[in-house]
């Protein structure tokens, strides 16, 4: 990102233009960023799981906002698993669940995060249009084999519910796709996961492609999230 003068700017992270709108991509590490993804976006790495996911993005929105450069729309991708969804087809995320949340000990329904106002599951209202959605619970462990019969989504992985709390908090809208790289049998190591992703990086940019047409078009329109906060925060 360059400053009005010509000159490099400090900004270490800036949104990608697409359609006209400033769009901030995030993901969760390189191995998911293939080539057809790296040849349309420049996205935001965070690292692995609900809490990198949460402090990398809540940083970047944070010096983005300090800057007047806030995106316009933020949207998370990457791979999910998935137990019954067809493998390495992407979906765009229909709501978000923190599988991980349980103070049922205290009389807090399972996934509702204690006192803060928002219910255990969230749907997300900007959709692009033709592209099958699907539920999507992040959490911070994997999942394999018979864990997905505690797991009520229809896929799963560990970003995207920190993604929506961040993008909450600055009132930002939020998509999320995902491309299925695992599920249909157990993981058993680290090439379970990655044998696909060069099928997953080409799908996610083809939804990549759609969600710009969508935007061109006005098939999409865009409105910024209501922003929850913490009490008192």
């Amino acid at each position: 990102m360059h400053d009005d003068q010509g000159g490099q700017s400090d900004m270490t992270v800036a949104p990608d233009m697409l359609a006209g709108r400033r769009v901030l991509f995030v993901m969760a590490l390189e191995a998911e960023y293939g080539p057809q993804l790296r040849a349309r976006i420049a996205p935001l790495m965070t690292g692995v799981g609900p809490v990198e996911a949460a402090v990398a993005l809540t940083a970047a929105l944070a010096e983005l906002a300090a800057c007047g450069e806030l995106p316009e729309l933020v949207v998370s991708l990457g791979s999910a698993g998935s137990r019954q969804l067809e493998q390495v087809r992407v979906y765009q995320v229909s709501s978000l669940e923190y599988r991980d949340m349980d103070a049922s000990a205290l009389g807090f329904p399972k996934g509702e995060t204690p006192l803060l106002g928002l219910p255990a599951r969230q749907d997300l209202p900007h959709r692009i249009p033709g592209l099958a959605a699907a539920s999507l619970a992040t959490g911070a462990s994997i999942v394999s084999g018979a864990g997905y019969e505690a797991v009520a989504a229809q896929m799963v992985d560990m970003e995207s519910y920190a993604v929506l709390r961040a993008c909450q908090r600055f009132g930002l809208p939020l998509i999320g796709l995902r491309g299925i790289s695992d599920g249909a049998e157990e993981l058993r190591q680290l090439s379970d996961w990655t044998q696909y992703l060069h099928l997953v990086d080409r799908n996610l940019a083809e939804a990549v492609d759609r969600l710009a047409e969508a935007l061109e078009s006005g098939a999409l329109t865009l409105a910024p999230l209501p922003r929850a906060v913490p009490s008192g925060a």
